[in-house]
């Protein structure tokens, strides 16, 4: 059973974390809403796969979202009892500092194996399924948007283009008319092409797509002028934008499933396991790094203590960062790991949570001052 004291702590603790999760989701949304929209208007990605992209990298982001959404939670919680002089009072009643930890851990031990799942599985996951639809969307012009019957803009190319039907998989038309129009020095260049019949088809690499048109027409020339020219084809093709994904080949030997990480060798691999190791093991290093840093005087800065405990995460974030480079690199054995980053991060925290349970010695100006009013009050009481 939670003791009252406890209760109250984890609703403080609960209401800090959903409130930095929420901001945080929503800085995070709005860049890559922005990204995935520039990337749509490029024809780069298909525009009705935007909410399935947008879900599936946010579900990506959740690994670094999460232990600093919780970092902050924590110190905002506890940095609001220490400003209201609450925190004086409980310790006034004979409550450690060390009594926090009880709540925080009935919070983070979900969180933390929240984080686990999506770290180890979800993410992953989301990265190979993100990668599926693109490249699904490559090879099909239904997935990309285009509808028998419709005019609509031509993918990743100013111009419109219809056909007047298409099998089920997207992949051959007939009857295609397609328009583009483009500048010429002071005037436009009109380029209308119509088709009995075409595919869509890829390089031979894999990565680049175009329309392979069979018995049409083409007409090109520069409007309001008298120059243009007809041209009558068995074969014409048209480019269109490579469809665009943030999954390069190394990003998805990161996104392989656990069993085909343990059993690499690759020391990409072999760092991706730590790396998803690193997203619960840091939220126990920063929740317990917050109760100390959260430590504030009522009469400091509001945020003082916040931007001191964000410097400290950027540093830890990024020695991450650099041993698992090094890692990849092959300068580190993948037994040792991100440890040597953990391991001392840990030993701080532990540090600066047991130095702050302390009670604070006097100084030595405050003992003779002490030792002077003793002395007096006996001489009075001699007198």
């Amino acid at each position: 059973m939670l003791r009252i004291i406890d209760r109250y702590l984890l609703r403080e603790l609960a209401f800090g974390c959903f409130a930095s999760t929420v901001v945080l989701l929503v800085v995070t949304l709005g860049g890559t809403i922005t990204d995935v929209l520039s990337k749509v208007a490029r024809g780069r990605l298909p525009g009705n796969l935007v909410f399935e992209i947008l879900g599936l990298r946010t579900l990506d982001a959740l690994t670094v979202l999460v232990p600093l959404a919780v970092f902050i939670g924590v110190l905002m919680a506890y940095g609001r009892l220490w400003r209201d002089n609450e925190m004086a009072v409980l310790q006034g009643a004979g409550m450690p500092l060390t009594s926090l930890l009880r709540p925080l851990a009935w919070l983070a031990v979900p969180v933390i194996l929240l984080v686990a799942m999506i770290s180890f599985w979800l993410a992953p996951a989301a990265v190979r399924l993100s990668h599926g639809l693109v490249e699904e969307a490559n090879r099909s012009l239904v997935v990309a948007g285009l509808e028998a019957g419709r005019f609509v803009q031509l993918p990743g190319r100013g111009g419109v283009i219809y056909v007047g039907a298409m099998n089920d998989k997207g992949s051959q038309f007939e009857r295609m008319f397609v328009e583009t129009e483009r500048p010429d020095g002071e005037d436009t260049r009109i380029d209308v092409i119509t088709a009995e019949r075409g595919e869509l088809r890829r390089e031979s690499d894999g990565e680049g797509r175009f329309l392979a048109l069979k018995d049409g027409f083409r007409v090109e020339g520069r409007i309001g002028h008298d120059d243009f020219r007809l041209l009558r084809f068995k074969g014409n093709d048209i480019a269109l934008a490579q469809s665009e994904s943030d999954d390069t080949p190394e990003a998805l030997k990161r996104a392989a499933p656990l069993p085909e990480l343990l059993a690499s060798n690759e020391p990409l691999q072999r760092a991706e396991v730590h790396w998803r190791l690193a997203a619960p093991l840091s939220i126990v290093i920063l929740v317990v790094l917050a109760v100390p840093l959260s430590r504030t005087r009522p009469r400091e800065a509001r945020y003082a203590s916040l931007l001191v405990a964000l410097l400290c995460y950027l540093i830890y974030l990024g020695w991450l960062g650099v041993a698992r480079s090094m890692i990849e690199q092959g300068r580190i054995p993948p037994f040792v790991g991100l440890w040597w980053v953990h391991l001392p991060a840990a030993a701080v925290a532990l540090w600066l949570l047991l130095r702050s349970d302390r009670l604070p010695r006097p100084a030595a100006a405050e003992v003779h001052a002490a030792h002077e009013r003793k002395s007096k009050s006996r001489r009075g009481d001699r007198a």
